[in-house]
């Protein structure tokens, strides 16, 4: 009789973006003539810069041509991307990262999720709250949640991200093993500065800990004291594994490519003390369960570091901050309380006169037409909150904002 795995069983029935999908599809059946505004989810909107664009038609040429097809490619990732990779996001910034630490795959969000392979079921885990839920999921998927109650997984160690705090979460009070940060964040769209994250930083080393830090946002960055990857502190590559993204960085949402960084001094631990390389795991489990990401792709993918791909991308990074300016201009005129939206894609507002967050979607929803997320979709912290992204095209995230100042909220 063959069984399941009965942690799948423990998740709720759907995932948020479905959930969301399902409302948003039955109020347009209902009413079809609704001039609907997504802002909900965060994929992007402008296509693809004309650097990628010759890249790819280059390497399908390359694959028409038997002196320059490729098959197989290696499950780490072509050493022309990986090289790129190091030059620009790292030794140009003064980080010591080699190319055997890099890992190409087809995008953070798998690489999140599959971290855990690698990584003991019973290791106490901490997530920032509110939180992508991802980080959470794949944990529950992995018998490491414990059991859902009253919103939370009773094994899970929740850091509270609220207006209270400055959304910056505080240490522990118990001894957690990994902990994800990622920053900027999603969804609150806020950020840590380097002493912030050096907090986090130092717990790590002094409890034999390991940082998951998902920098997938760090291209919209625009502050000086806001680091780009977690490396720029001292310690981190002892202590953290980096996740990148070229889908909001570059328009790769539909191309899907991104990379993991694993310094080879970052450890973990047998049951006896004996430490253990998480390169070397990491490897061996790509090597195992990933058949690498297509060489179309990578070629696309290297082009995003020419100069004209730099020009061109800077150029849709701007595009997508001013929508985010013009949203959060908007909303504070329409008595708001708003976070985020400086240097992320993301805005992160309070729901007025305390509704919840989900009677705040359906009222966007059914009296504006305007798709958000609501924020105790990202955890229990998110209760009260909501979030709206800057992905939108310019003159529909102009006409939203209009809709919302002049609401009767």
């Amino acid at each position: 009789m063959v069984h399941v795995n009965e942690n799948f069983l423990k998740l709720p029935e759907s995932y948020l973006f479905s959930e969301i999908a399902r409302k948003v599809n039955e109020y347009q059946a209902a009413h079809p003539e609704a001039d609907v505004i997504r802002m909900g989810i965060g994929d992007v909107t402008l296509p693809l810069p004309q650097a990628v664009i010759e890249a790819l038609h280059k390497a399908v040429d390359d694959m028409a041509n038997s002196n320059e097809f490729h098959g197989y490619g290696p499950e780490q990732g072509y050493a022309f991307l990986r090289d790129t990779i190091v030059r620009n996001d790292y030794t140009e910034r003064g980080i010591e990262i080699h190319s055997d630490e890099v890992f190409i795959s087809d995008g953070s969000k798998s690489d999140t999720g599959n971290f855990g392979d690698i990584l003991g079921t019973d290791n106490i885990i901490a997530v920032t709250d509110p939180v992508y839920p991802v980080y959470v999921d794949t944990n529950v998927m992995g018998g490491r949640a414990g059991e859902l109650l009253d919103g939370k997984w009773s094994e899970i160690v929740y850091l509270p991200c609220v207006s209270e705090n400055g959304f910056v979460p505080s240490l522990p009070d118990r001894k957690v093993d990994v902990i994800y940060l990622c920053y900027p964040n999603n969804p609150t769209g806020t950020t840590l500065t380097r002493e912030q994250l050096k907090v986090w930083v130092d717990y790590a080393l002094e409890n034999k800990a390991l940082i998951l830090f998902d920098a997938a946002y760090e291209a919209f960055v625009s502050d000086d004291t806001i680091p780009h990857s977690i490396y720029e502190v001292e310690g981190a590559r002892k202590c953290a594994v980096e996740f990148r993204s070229f889908s909001k960085t570059a328009g790769f949402t539909g191309l899907r490519c991104g990379y993991t960084v694993v310094p080879k001094e970052v450890m973990a631990y047998r049951k006896d003390g004996e430490r253990v390389m998480l390169n070397r795991l990491w490897n061996r489990r790509q090597c195992t369960k990933f058949n690498g990401t297509a060489y179309i792709i990578q070629r696309a993918a290297e082009a995003v570091y020419s100069k004209e791909g730099k020009a061109q991308i800077r150029e849709m990074l701007n595009y997508y901050m001013n929508n985010a300016r013009v949203m959060k201009e908007g909303l504070l005129a329409a008595g708001l309380e708003v976070f985020g939206g400086d240097n992320a894609p993301y805005l992160w507002l309070k729901t007025p006169k305390g509704i919840s967050s989900w009677t705040f979607f359906d009222r966007l929803l059914h009296e504006l037409n305007i798709v958000g997320t609501p924020g105790v979709g990202f955890g229990p912290s998110g209760e009260g909150y909501f979030r709206l992204t800057a992905f939108g095209d310019k003159a529909r995230t102009a006409e939203a904002m209009e809709r919302i100042r002049t609401w009767k909220i």
